[in-house]
């Protein structure tokens, strides 16, 4: 028991150990966005103070870009992603887990696929589909995109919970008359490890992707945050207190968003792995 309970101890300790260093570039980086640029050399490690305080790199992306309308860009293309790919993955993957077709396992196999090859090799011919669809410089493009990107992955995870859902709660659903968008409806609740999984999953490739935003909307009404500090760090390479600030509305929105559903992608992990 003792061994067992000192190997313990280890592991808590050495996980804690390697989260704080994959932690410690994103807090220098927060906490020194908060400082002059005299501090940021001067004293890179230590926390601001009266005398070091400063905004001057927030005022510069205030004065020089539109940061707000790259937020509410990054915000509504991950957000309406999202909403996509969980809508149209959990009724594939209902589908997929509920009905025996002929084409079943070859559906399967072919989302797959699409786990296994990367979308941006289709990069040319999105491009060449958006044009036709006039959907450059538009957030629809790159939201199309993300829920073609996400979808594969997502009905893979999803399928295997909803092949845990006991059958007799759906025969009984059916028995009581309930139509079977009723009882996809009613099945939703009961995955939600799988669902806050696939959204953390998801969340991240979109918000941080750079190649899609520079090639489907480089648009200034467009940019994405991550597109846009981009562009201003190639400005601003200088103005260390505006590149760092820059960063920090990158970074920390997707690091907040992560956190509330970092317990949704545990259980969705264990849960999948005990299946």
């Amino acid at each position: 028991m003792r061994r067992a309970g000192s190997s313990r101890v280890l592991a808590h300790l050495a996980l804690l150990f390697y989260c704080l260093i994959a932690l410690f570039p994103t807090l220098m980086i927060v906490v020194n966005s908060f400082k002059d640029r005299v501090s940021i050399f001067a004293q890179p490690f230590a926390l601001p103070t009266a005398k070091t305080f400063s905004l001057d790199g927030y005022r510069t992306l205030a004065e020089s870009a539109n940061f707000p309308l790259y937020f509410l860009n990054s915000l509504t293309t991950t957000l309406g992603s999202l909403l996509l790919i969980l809508f149209v993955s959990s009724m594939a993957a209902y589908a997929l887990s509920e009905y025996t077709f002929r084409l079943n396992a070859l559906t399967a196999l072919y989302l797959s696929i699409g786990i296994m090859v990367p979308i941006r090799l289709g990069t040319v011919g999105i491009l060449n589909l958006m044009v036709s669809l006039h959907l450059v410089n538009t957030l629809w493009a790159l939201i199309l995109v993300y829920t073609a990107q996400g979808i594969p992955l997502a009905v893979f995870v999803l399928t295997s919970f909803m092949r845990g859902v006991p059958r007799e709660l759906k025969e009984a659903a059916r028995i009581d008359g309930a139509s079977e968008y009723r009882i996809y409806g009613l099945t939703l609740p009961l995955i939600r490890p799988a669902l806050g999984a696939v959204t953390a999953i998801s969340m991240i490739p979109i918000w941080n992707d750079l190649w899609f935003p520079l090639i489907l909307a480089p648009g200034e009404k467009t940019k994405t945050i991550v597109l846009g500090a981009s562009a201003f760090l190639g400005q601003f390479v200088n103005d260390y207190s505006a590149v760092l600030a820059a960063l920090t509305l990158a970074i920390v929105p997707v690091v907040i968003l992560y956190v509330l559903f970092s317990r949704q992608l545990v259980s969705g992990i264990t849960g999948g792995a005990v299946k």
